[in-house]
């Protein structure tokens, strides 16, 4: 075949129209797939007591490993956490999310009754560049922590987390108001409840400033309440984060009230060091006093190996009336416990 200049040409054409084709396609399908991320994270845990004995106490003196009682890591020895898997696609201006869990510490977020469990399930709607709808399950806004292990940088769970909501069903609108300031407020089930078998509903909102966050949530005495929740933090320096919780809730005069300081310290690149230092009281509403409050004092180290954190972690949780029991069964109001977790996210 002759090759002339007009054919040259002709296929050069061909050749330049074909490989930006490709490279278009390629760019488009890179899109596509950056629009569908997958996410997650596994945890296991060892974990002792240092004034009481590791092994269940059984019969009049108690039935379950002697711990904090806060959620989640309440066991002795080597145990599980659970996997994390979270899928989430991003459109231009809608997106979704699902958030399943399973293994130990989801049976307990889930109440112990279920195997899979739904962290999050929601949809959401940017309808503008400072409004965004959600509708679904999502974590709770409340407070300074969240069932994730991932996301808290102390393994173990502070009393306010235990004892406030953990989740929302529900519509939520958050608003951009200005670059330092943001409102959410939301329509839901009562907490933790996916499905409203009672015909009563909550409402949340939660208004932030800088960092800074002012919580809101009520349900008319239907579960929890009504609670007031302050959650934020500074950066005192280059290496030093002060990290700040408070709460009070009541529900027709039961309920509790709290707060915790998270200081951490950035020693190196790949270790930090902090404490969390909790007071909390419970009420019954019986007779309109606090009848009992702790103080727990958590210190834990954070090393993180590519995408492996180990935490080892020391806690102390002293209460004002005896509800432990020691290595003799002698009732005490204290307990001390030594725990390493390790959690690999991807």
């Amino acid at each position: 075949m002759k090759i002339t200049k007009t054919n040259f040409v002709k296929n050069l054409l061909l050749l330049a129209f074909t490989i930006t084709t490709a490279v278009s396609y390629a760019q488009e399908d890179e899109v596509k797939e950056k629009k569908l991320s997958i996410s997650g994270s596994v945890d296991a845990y060892f974990r002792t007591n240092l004034n009481s004995s590791d092994r269940p106490i059984f019969g009049d003196e108690g039935n379950s490993f002697q711990n904090p009682g806060t959620s989640f890591a309440g066991a002795t020895g080597f145990a599980l956490g659970f996997a994390n898997l979270i899928a989430s696609y991003e459109g231009e201006k809608t997106g979704a999310v699902a958030d399943l869990v399973y293994g130990p510490r989801a049976l307990e977020a889930a109440g112990g009754d279920a195997g899979i469990f739904v962290n999050q399930l929601y949809a959401y709607w940017n309808i503008s560049e400072k409004t965004t709808l959600t509708a679904g399950r999502f974590n709770t806004y409340l407070g300074y922590e969240v069932i994730a292990p991932a996301a808290n940088f102390n393994y173990s769970t502070s009393y306010l987390f235990s004892s406030g909501p953990f989740s929302h069903v529900g519509l939520k609108a958050d608003f951009a108001l200005s670059d330092d300031f943001s409102l959410m407020l939301a329509v839901m089930n009562v907490t933790d409840e996916n499905f409203n078998l009672t015909g009563e509903y909550a409402l949340g909102a939660q208004l932030g400033y800088s960092g800074q966050f002012l919580n809101f949530y009520y349900d008319g005495n239907a579960k929890l309440g009504f609670e007031i929740d302050y959650t934020g933090g500074f950066d005192l320096s280059e290496d030093f984060f002060l990290g700040i919780n408070a709460a009070y809730a009541d529900n027709d005069g039961a309920g509790f009230a709290g707060a915790a300081l998270y200081p951490q310290y950035a020693t190196s690149d790949n270790f930090t060091l902090g404490l969390r230092a909790e007071y909390f009281t419970p009420f019954d509403g019986i007779d309109g006093t606090d009848d009992e409050s702790v103080i727990a004092a958590t210190l834990t180290g954070s090393y993180t190996i590519e995408n492996l954190i180990i935490k080892p972690e020391i806690r102390l949780d002293s209460w004002s009336d005896e509800r432990f029991l020691d290595n003799d069964l002698e009732a005490t109001k204290s307990l001390s416990s030594f725990l390493i977790a390790a959690i690999y996210s991807f």
